[in-house]
């Protein structure tokens, strides 16, 4: 009797299971729960925000094109992500890691015997999802060879929320646990699954499909323009889950290589559809350091490694902090229909409140940024209620070059402040050819209440976004300014 084509096989618990998936956006932790049995992982907040339902997904560790930021280690490429939001057919060929697994050997991990000795469990509901968090920051340190600073854990543990606030002890933990060499995780002979793995059939039903290279992407989309393309569903999931919105046909992105992969070419730095938020901001924060704290305050680490920087683009929110950077960086976007490619400029492709130029069976291939000529000053800015994992009042992403003293070119792009990120091009007008003084300033700031007419929600008033963005602005001019600029360390309030 043949297989139904909704099976999907992966590793799990030491072997490869087969999984029948009747409904595509059934997520890995409903799988977990409901028919594993595996009541380790947590639903908290079913939108990503807690982590307490963190997994480690695994791929053979040459499918995962360099740079990467996954967890490098036997054979294989690890990333944290939030079960709640990963939809069950994207497991397909991969490893799946719970929290279970951590004591498979009878001996508690690192990370949970930490957590008892230092006290780390409150009320006990997040821990699970900070044990797996810790368990692949353990296994990347103890990899390398590397050890983490106090800040640097407490970054890498953004994700996770403890509702008890007892971060103290769970940080102290998360540093105990390094000075501990093992047992570590339970990875041997899953790269051999894997690799047999290799030889299934990709899963394809009339609700899903998984093209594994570009020409079959595009025609899939070119066949079903009407599909949800799927990338790490850290928005989709949401869909699903809170607005409980239909999703009759996907297409996933996720295993096409040729999306995957961060390049340099001739002067740009071209990111695929399908490379993760972590991978993504490692690679801008490589050319431009300024854009570090943008990079640690861009969701949490298990939505970095499951989302993307161009899905994040293409969505389009009025308020997501990844547009008004790129755009200020003067991004393009590579656009493909079928067999054919054109190119965008960013700033060009938001048409209004999540809407778009994209054409009837066209799709974003790859966002690429120019590295631009010496002399440009990149700096962006985030104003939310939390520092981290939170979503923004108001974002900016601004870039000038100075000749001499006076402003020969600058980018301004502002998120919250309209129904789409846009530029604003009155106060780009009022900086370009003068010089970078105190009243440049003035007049940028006078000419940025002419660009934007924002709303009042519940995350801010209008009145507080337009005092907020000029306050950007100033804050800018106090980093940049031909003479006296003042150090990043004096203008940012945290340490």
């Amino acid at each position: 009797m043949s297989e139904s084509p909704a099976t999907i096989r992966f590793a799990f618990r030491g072997e490869v299971v087969a999984v029948p998936v009747p409904d595509p956006t059934r997520s890995v932790l409903q799988w977990l729960r409901e028919d594993a049995r595996a009541c380790g992982s947590k639903e908290g907040c079913a939108e990503g925000d807690c982590g307490a339902c963190t997994v480690i997904v695994a791929e053979l560790d040459d499918d995962v094109p360099h740079p990467s930021q996954a967890v490098r280690s036997a054979g294989l490429a690890l990333r944290p992500v939030n079960a709640c939001i990963r939809f069950l057919p994207t497991l397909h060929g991969k490893a799946l890691l719970t929290v279970e697994d951590l004591a498979s050997t009878g001996s508690l991990h690192p990370a949970q015997q930490a957590l008892v000795d230092h006290h780390g469990s409150q009320c006990g509901f997040c821990t699970p999802g900070f044990a797996m968090s810790m368990a692949a920051c353990h296994e990347h340190h103890a990899q390398a060879g590397t050890r983490p600073n106090r800040q640097e854990l407490a970054d890498t543990l953004s994700g996770n929320l403890c509702r008890c606030t007892g971060y103290r002890p769970i940080l102290e933990a998360g540093l105990a646990m390094l000075d501990q060499p093992g047992p570590r995780l339970p990875l041997h002979g899953l790269a051999e699954q894997l690799q047999a793995l290799r030889q299934q059939a990709r899963p394809a039903w009339p609700a899903f499909t998984a093209p594994g290279d570009l020409p079959s992407l595009a025609a899939a989309v070119q066949h079903d323009p009407e599909a949800t393309l799927l990338a790490g569903a850290t928005d989709i999931g949401l869909w699903v889950n809170k607005q409980f919105r239909p999703l009759p046909r996907l297409i996933h992105l996720g295993d096409v290589t040729e999306l995957r992969t961060i390049s340099d070419e001739g002067g740009w730095l071209r990111i695929g559809a399908a490379v993760p938020l972590e991978d993504a901001w490692a690679a801008l924060v490589s050319h431009w350091p300024a854009l570090a704290e943008m990079h640690r305050r861009f969701a949490g680490p298990p939505v970095r490694h499951a989302g993307t920087l161009v899905g994040n683009l293409a969505n389009g929110s009025p308020i997501g902090d990844a547009a008004p950077v790129l755009m200020a960086l003067g991004a393009v976007l590579r656009l493909r229909h079928g067999d054919q490619t054109r190119d965008l400029p960013l700033d060009e492709f938001y048409v209004d409140y999540m809407k778009n130029r994209l054409q009837r069976g066209e799709f974003i291939e790859a966002v690429r940024v120019p590295e631009g000529p010496p002399g440009w000053q990149v700096q962006a800015y985030k104003i939310s209620k939390r520092f981290d994992c939170d979503i923004s009042a108001v974002s900016a992403g601004l870039a000038l070059r100075l000749d001499g003293e006076r402003i020969a070119e600058a980018r301004l792009a502002f998120g919250g402040m309209a129904a789409t990120v846009k530029r604003a091009a009155g106060a780009e007008a009022a900086l370009v050819g003068q010089p970078w003084t105190e009243a440049t300033l003035r007049a940028a700031q006078h000419a940025l209440a002419s660009d934007f007419s924002p709303l009042t929600d519940l995350r801010a008033s209008a009145d507080y976004r337009r005092q907020a963005a000029a306050g950007l602005l100033e804050r800018w001019w106090w980093a940049t300014r031909p003479h006296q600029a003042m150090p990043a360390t004096m203008l940012r309030v945290w340490a």
